[in-house]
């Protein structure tokens, strides 16, 4: 059974990626399952820290852009809108090349707040980072007076 509050494409979704840091880092959204939205990115010049491995930042990129697409597609959008609060971070390995890939699944669903946890590997499907977010779900004032 999908937690999804409508059935969004992958098409549809993609459009998001289009003139924000997801472009920029080309991260990509490349599945979206019934309870998991699964997106990658490059390991290169943009993403790396000057030691030439993944940036724990970027990782953290990464890790929210999938979960606040996956807490939006969970609420209302003609009502609500969900929110980055919170988000942490464990770089468990380095990467130098390649991809990453992470998984965000959910841990809480509730009427005011997300929880996401987003499991970053890298091509190998050696886990590289965990991390955790929390969303705060904001209802759309209705604008009519």
């Amino acid at each position: 059974m999908s937690i999804w509050n409508t059935e969004e494409s992958l098409e549809n979704v993609r459009k998001l990626e289009k003139g924000n840091i997801l472009e920029h880092l080309e991260i990509e959204v490349v599945e979206i399952g019934d309870d998991f939205v699964r997106g990658k990115m490059p390991v290169d010049h943009r993403t790396h820290q000057p030691l030439g491995i993944l940036h724990g930042g970027a990782s953290v990129v990464l890790a929210e852009s999938l979960g606040s697409i996956a807490s939006n597609l969970v609420v209302d959008s003609t009502k609500q809108y969900a929110v980055g609060m919170e988000v942490n971070a464990n770089h468990l390995r380095p990467v130098s090349k390649g991809y990453v890939h992470g998984t965000a699944k959910a841990v809480h669903i509730g009427r005011k707040s997300h929880v996401w946890s987003i499991e970053i590997t890298n091509d190998e499907g050696k886990m590289v980072c965990m991390s955790r977010l929390t969303m705060m779900v904001v209802e759309i004032p209705n604008t009519r007076a």
